[in-house]
């Protein structure tokens, strides 16, 4: 069973540690006690600011635009110094992933892996390495949905330019899509590529892994209650002072609507939706989203949210879900221990998991 706030179905329907030098840094301003509770820091590029008072402490937060998405952190705590160095850490974190992970960054690990990976085998590093190995988890558990590979007709589509590939290039781009593509060398820790025009883009699990990686920062910390997130995906550790924390999952057609209001505490949750990044021609919207079976934007569903333990999880089974549709995908969460889902299908009705109708009925 999830870990829901008791109101819940008030469904309303409507890796590696930080840098030593960081890391120190953080935990002595944690050790000595600073007092500075009515602080604004300017932290990492970034404004830490207090939000509103609770108990003894404070509500901090910062938001940054980090790996082409905007990262939120906020948390609680007695002291504005520790809990600004706390987040900037958080924040440094994010933007390491991103010089490894980014596919656009030329000196990124995954970029030399795209550049090279069709020609021998590239070594990635450890932490990599575990990420793309999670990730071909899901692409069995999903038989294909979930394809990091997708990325070989992905990089074809401009969605700031309303550009798509034309038939003979997408059908090429297809041809190199398929996880089984990559050639996995767990020892040496190396990846090559077994055809030409593989590309490799994690933008399906690697927002929920840096995510998870904040939460784990904040924990080392010691700081219970919190949120971290990127974009779609959002990890949440404690409750908001003896309120569960309200999450609003929008109407994939109204900006300013919500389909459902989560209460959760203690847990993740990550929507994929086709309304992020699109343009539309001829009346057909093309999106972010790309099915690995055709290269085109899936569009059996609009927005899928996954509510689970772990932000790489459900950021990954969102992914999945969309491109599965309504009747598989729903099928694949009721079959998982541990998540459940609401879809918004393409005429937009909603549909959830088997355990939240329980729950719902329950109330």
């Amino acid at each position: 069973m999830l870990n829901l706030a008791p109101m819940l179905l008030a469904l309303i329907i409507l890796a590696p540690a930080v840098s030593a030098e960081m890391q120190s840094h953080v935990k002595q301003l944690f050790s000595n006690g600073v007092a500075n509770s009515e602080m604004s820091a300017s932290l990492e590029g970034g404004q830490c600011q207090q939000n509103s008072k609770a108990d003894k402490g404070y509500w901090w937060s910062d938001h940054q635009s980090i790996m082409g998405t905007d990262i939120q952190v906020e948390l609680w705590h007695e002291n504005g110094v520790k809990a600004c160095a706390a987040i900037a850490a958080v924040m440094r974190e994010m933007k390491r992933i991103d010089r490894v992970m980014s596919p656009y960054i030329e000196t990124s690990v995954l970029f030399q892996l795209n550049s090279k990976g069709a020609y021998r085998p590239v070594f990635v590093g450890r932490e990599l390495f575990a990420l793309i190995e999670h990730s071909l988890y899901f692409s069995k558990v999903t038989d294909g949905a979930f394809d990091i590979t997708y990325a070989s007709a992905g990089k074809h589509y401009s969605f700031r330019d309303g550009k798509k590939p034309d038939d003979k290039t997408l059908t090429a781009a297809v041809d190199a899509i398929d996880y089984r593509n990559l050639q996995m060398d767990a020892k040496a820790q190396t990846i090559a590529f077994s055809k030409l025009g593989v590309s490799v883009d994690l933008g399906g699990i690697g927002k929920g892994y840096a995510v998870d990686r904040g939460i784990q920062i904040l924990e080392d910390l010691g700081i219970s209650q919190a949120m971290v997130g990127a974009g779609g995906d959002s990890r949440i550790i404690g409750d908001r002072r003896g309120e569960p924390w309200v999450v609003g999952i929008r109407n994939p057609r109204s900006k300013q609507d919500n389909v459902a209001v989560l209460p959760l505490m203690d847990i993740s949750v990550s929507t994929s939706g086709d309304y992020e990044r699109f343009f539309e021609q001829e009346g057909v919207r093309y999106h972010h989203i790309i099915d690995p079976d055709t290269g085109d934007s899936a569009r059996e569903v609009r927005s899928v949210t996954i509510v689970g333990a772990k932000a790489a999880a459900t950021d990954a089974l969102s992914t999945s879900v969309f491109v599965l549709g309504v009747k598989k995908g729903l099928a694949l969460i009721n079959e998982l221990e541990g998540f459940d889902a609401i879809v918004v299908d393409g005429k937009g009705q909603m549909f959830v998991s088997d355990s939240l109708l329980q729950m719902t009925a329950a109330r």
